[in-house]
Order: C-alpha cells, then sequence, then structure tokens
C-alpha cells in the first residue's frame, strides 16, 4: 500500500470520525412555515447530523412540522428519524416542544428521550434530554429554550449546575436558546465544572431592522460543553438572513441563526 494511499485513508477515517451538532431556535415553528420555508431550512440542516429545535408548536401544527421537515431532509441523500417532545408544562401560552432530527446512518439514539421531571416546576419550559450513540460512545444533548430577557432567564438558568449531579453517568452536552449571554455570572458554576461556550461574542438573534451592516442584536444561543469529554474540531454560526433582501423576509424563517459544533468525543 502506497504512501499517499495511506493518507487518504487517515484522512477519510478522520472525516468519518466527527459529527455535527446544530442548534436552532425555529420561531413558533408549525403551521405558519410554508413548504418553501421548510425546504429552506432543510436546505441549511442538510449538513449537519444532530438537530436540536427550539420553539416547536405546542398545538397542532408543531409535530407535523417537524416530521415535514425530516422527510424533507431525508429527500436530500441521508436518512433522517426525529423525536419530539410532549409540550412544557409552562402556563398555557407559553408552552411549547422540542424536537431532535438525526442521520440514522450517523448517530443512535438511545432509548426514550424525556423532559426534566424534578425541576420542571422551577425551569418554565424544562430541558428536554436525548442521548446519542455515536463511535460506540455516548453523549446527551439538553435542549433548551429558556423565558424571555424581560422575565429574567437566569432565575431558572441557576438550576442547571445541578443538573450533572443529578445524571451523573451521563456525558451532557447543554444546547438552546438560554436568552442570557454567556459572560452573566449565572454560568459561572457550569464553568467551574469544566464547561464551556462554544460562541463568545457571537449574537444570535435577529434585529427587526439591520442598521447599517448589523442585523443581529443579542448573544442569546450558545452549546456548553466540557473539553475534558469532547474535542472541539470547528464551531460557529449560520447567517441564513443574508439569503433574503430584507430581516422582514429573513424572520418568516426565524427570529434567531443557528448555532453549530464539529466535534469527535474523547
Amino acid at each position: 500500500m502506497t504512501k499517499k494511499l495511506l493518507f487518504l485513508l487517515f484522512l477519510t477515517s478522520q472525516l468519518f470520525s466527527q459529527t455535527k451538532l446544530l442548534s436552532w431556535n425555529l420561531e413558533n415553528f408549525g403551521q405558519s412555515k410554508s413548504t418553501q420555508e421548510i425546504a429552506f431550512i432543510a436546505n441549511t440542516l442538510r449538513d449537519y447530523d444532530i438537530i436540536a429545535i427550539q420553539e416547536v408548536v405546542a398545538g397542532y401544527g408543531g409535530a407535523q412540522a417537524v416530521a415535514q421537515l425530516t422527510d424533507e431532509l431525508s429527500l436530500k441523500g441521508a436518512k433522517w428519524d426525529y423525536v419530539v417532545s410532549d409540550p412544557t408544562s409552562s402556563s398555557a401560552y407559553k408552552t411549547e416542544r422540542y424536537a431532535f432530527i438525526w442521520k440514522t446512518n450517523q448517530v443512535k439514539k438511545m432509548g426514550d428521550a424525556w423532559l426534566e421531571k424534578k425541576y420542571h416546576l422551577e425551569i418554565d419550559r424544562e430541558p428536554y434530554y436525548c442521548t446519542f450513540e455515536y463511535k460506540k460512545k455516548t453523549f446527551t444533548v439538553v435542549n433548551f429554550h429558556a423565558i424571555t430577557k424581560s422575565k429574567q432567564p437566569e432565575t431558572e438558568i441557576k438550576y442547571f449546575k445541578f443538573l450533572p449531579a443529578e445524571y451523573p453517568q451521563l456525558h451532557l452536552i447543554f444546547t438552546g436558546d438560554f436568552n442570557c449571554p454567556q459572560s452573566h455570572t449565572v454560568f459561572n458554576p457550569l464553568k467551574k465544572m469544566g464547561y464551556t461556550p462554544i460562541l463568545i461574542g457571537q449574537k444570535t438573534s435577529l434585529k427587526q431592522a439591520c442598521k447599517n451592516t448589523e442585523c443581529l442584536a443579542s448573544e442569546f444561543d450558545n452549546i456548553f460543553y466540557q473539553p475534558s469529554k469532547l474535542k472541539k474540531i470547528d464551531a460557529g454560526s449560520i447567517p441564513f438572513y443574508k439569503n433574503f433582501n430584507s430581516l422582514k423576509e429573513a424572520r418568516k424563517i426565524s427570529d434567531h441563526i443557528p448555532i453549530w459544533i464539529e466535534f469527535t468525543l474523547n
């Protein structure tokens, strides 16, 4: 076997030893999204392996939109599957669902996904957990959508410091829309446990209209992981709004941009 072929095999093994997790608050994801908008979302997501979605409509249309998005993704060359949470336990006008969508040839879902039980009274939209197996190693994605900034999301994020001890056997990765920047002191307990955000100083919510070239408003979405358990290969966000003529048009897709991490497991 030539050195060139060995090198190519090495590069191939490195390529396929990585996986990509993407998180997106898809504002009011349900019947309000047209077939064309779901097709656009699918094209944005197609190159990732696990999708964590926040703000799925709790009533009729939410789960159906997730199924439609999964079908659209499966038309693009890979088989995808999905799971949708029960409605969160907050008051009726705020209750939502979460969803996970994943490439079945890349990762395997392990057991049932579940909404947080112990802190469901303290956290309005209690997080949604799903465990995946990748290269015979498991990790659990904690999907979360905090209450709005005006309602002080730190009052519920503070309970996240208890979750690693609540699930000591699980490798937790926290993701979602925290409505709170990673620099807030409420994240300090997680950081002291070794968790680190993938994004620092990256705004992720859309303004109502661009001011000069600034179209993003707040640093709300992030993914927190432990470098001792997960090696970050790359991470970033997707400025999908640049594909539209105006933010008003882009905001029909969402008022947040997706964020992502590409990683291997230690």
